[in-house]
């Protein structure tokens, strides 16, 4: 079944049980095993054979530990434990009350960490968690639930990181682009430069940031994210406790009156800080040759630096708090507290990776490709259809990367065969389509990560930014139409960019809140 239309089964029996019974777990493991059955003709003792490699080398492969997942997971135990650290000695709370007199209006509270997620553009995972962190006691203080802090993080994270050539994303992009350059023997471009012209041709990026603004400062709140900050505003129910989500600590301590905002500024800078540093040494180290700034971040290791930065925030805060005098809960407790916290948030991650390599082995993306490939195609809409299967293509596997790895090859190779004026459009199309199924999979490594961070329950967060996801992708497509009809990238960006400001005016014309039933009101 391997390369056929029925490796598409699991992940779309997964995606319906995870729509149907919103238990992204249940969904997960079902998914799991279907695809393993699948893989093994339905032997039940090969099955379960299946399952066990898949979690077990998530953990230890090829003879060794497999550091980078174990970093990881290591670095969001860490970062719960700072969060814990940070809540524990009053920071969170201090900070907030700080932010307050400062940010004067709901949408101030909002716009933070917008703005601070397109100015931490390093990488993604570490932008989702490291935003939430900072945010999160501040869109609390003005009652903005965990889903739109989720939204916030998640749709800005990728999309400035995939157009950041100073980035985990940006350097790998620019190195795969590179290559191809080299295999289709184009000499009128270099891997940066090329990544650098794209940089306008990727139209859902700047559609999904610019409808991010408009969704604050517009009060745009559709779909499921329109109940949630009825319930966050007026009640004051930021997230539905009965669900899985990352473990909530401003309950679980003494409350520390001697809390000061460092408390909470300092591990985050440390946290920055020593990640930063970290990327920059593991990508000297893994360099050959001249070391540039473009080199550095193609070669860093990007989990043991998020692993160092996680370890000496942790440090930080622990060091910050036994500073502290007065009575204080245990550091057992804040230890205990900050790990259970992030478990929701690892299980999920485990049976992500787990469907994911099963996928992988059925091989829905080269089915996905091989039939993209066997079309008949215009060259001037290859953008346009580059697009729509790199989103199915991610959404299905929940991974971006994988997506580049598969799509743009394929994307290169035909337009530099058929039309090579599409080269460009067609690999910034594959970009832009990834992270559109990014937006939108419920098994995006990302898209969780983005929920973590913001304390959401998972598929509470997807549901929320599903709506927001296909209409920047609506806008994305009509222009890469016009662009197709054109060949203008400047046209084709004002086309969508205008689609959706009128769209977002279209629906909510005043920018005014819902009426509400003022009786249910906090």
């Amino acid at each position: 079944m391997e390369g056929t239309i029925y490796s598409l089964i699991p992940p779309l029996v997964m995606l319906v049980l995870v729509l149907v019974t919103r238990r992204v777990l249940i969904s997960l493991g079902v998914g799991i095993l279907l695809g393993a059955f699948m893989l093994h003709d339905f032997s039940l003792s090969a099955t379960l054979s299946e399952v066990w490699k898949q979690f077990y080398t998530i953990f230890y492969v090829d003879g060794a530990l497999n550091l980078g997942n174990l970093f990881l997971l290591s670095f969001l135990l860490l970062l719960g434990i700072t969060t814990a650290f940070m809540t524990a000695s009053g920071g969170s709370r201090a900070f907030g009350e700080w932010a307050i007199q400062r940010v004067k209006t709901r949408k101030g509270a909002q716009a933070m960490p917008a703005v601070l997620g397109i100015i931490i553009f390093i990488d993604d995972y570490f932008n989702s968690l490291a935003i939430g962190s900072v945010a999160r006691p501040l869109t609390d203080r003005y009652k903005v639930s965990r889903a739109k802090l989720a939204y916030l993080i998640d749709s800005t994270s990728a999309p400035i990181t995939v157009i950041s050539p100073i980035s985990s994303w940006g350097a790998y992009i620019i190195g795969t682009i590179g290559t191809i350059i080299a295999t289709n023997e184009l000499t009128q471009f270099s891997g940066l430069e090329a990544f650098v012209k794209m940089i306008p041709m990727n139209l859902y990026v700047f559609a999904a940031i610019l409808l991010v603004f408009l969704t604050i400062y517009r009060k745009f709140d559709i779909g499921a994210m329109k109940k949630h900050e009825q319930k966050a505003e007026y009640n004051g129910e930021l997230v539905d406790q009965s669900k899985d989500v990352p473990g909530d600590l401003n309950n679980e301590f003494k409350d520390v009156q001697s809390g000061r905002v460092y408390h909470l500024i300092v591990p985050i800078i440390v946290l920055i800080l020593a990640t930063i540093v970290a990327m920059v040494i593991t990508g000297i180290q893994g360099t050959e040759g001249n070391v540039t700034i473009l080199e550095i971040f193609k070669n860093t290791n990007v989990n043991r630096s998020l692993f160092a930065g996680g370890l000496f925030a942790a440090l930080s805060g622990f060091v910050l708090y036994v500073a502290q005098p007065g009575d204080k809960s245990s550091l057992g407790k804040v230890g205990l507290e900050g790990s259970k916290a992030m478990l929701p948030a690892i299980y999920i991650l485990v049976f992500a990776w787990m469907i994911g390599a099963i996928i992988g082995e059925l091989e829905t993306g080269e089915f996905l490709a091989n039939q993209f490939e066997s079309l008949n195609i215009n060259p001037s809409y290859l953008p346009l259809l580059v697009f729509l299967v790199s989103g199915g293509m991610a959404f299905s596997t929940g991974t971006s990367w994988g997506t580049f790895g598969i799509m743009l090859p394929i994307a290169g190779n035909i337009a530099a065969n058929t039309d090579v004026s599409m080269f460009l459009p067609a690999l910034a199309a594959v970009l832009a389509g990834s992270v559109f199924g990014d937006h939108c999979s419920p098994i995006s490594d990302t898209s969780i990560l983005s929920s973590t961070g913001a304390g959401s329950n998972h598929i509470d967060h997807v549901m929320t930014q599903l709506p927001y996801a296909l209409i920047s992708a609506g806008a994305t497509a009509v222009g890469y139409m016009v662009y197709g009809m054109t060949s203008s990238a400047f046209l084709s960006l004002v086309i969508t960019l205008l689609l959706v400001v009128l769209i977002v005016f279209a629906v909510n014309p005043k920018g005014k809140p819902s009426e509400v039933n003022e009786s249910k009101t906090a």
